[in-house]
């Protein structure tokens, strides 16, 4: 499957949930539909720990202050 953002694939996944919310797939279909929602989803998933890796985190000093540390990981976006 060939995904080329977080947000096409989280469009795909919605319309594969409106799809078979519908009720309206014969059970074939819908069990290929829940195959792709789920492999969707967990590359969303994976997309997001990559996105959360960039972000900075807030950390506690030893005084209890926050502070901003930021993750330095390879980004491929």
């Amino acid at each position: 499957m060939a995904i080329q953002s977080f947000e096409t694939a989280l469009v795909k996944l919605e319309k594969i949930v409106e799809e078979m919310e519908s009720g309206e797939l014969p059970l074939e279909k819908s069990l290929k539909k829940f195959e792709e929602g789920v492999a969707l989803s967990r590359f969303c998933t994976e997309k997001l720990d990559e996105y959360e890796k960039k972000i900075s985190l807030l950390l506690k000093d030893s005084n209890g202050h926050m502070k901003e540390q930021r993750i330095d990981a390879e980004f491929d976006g």
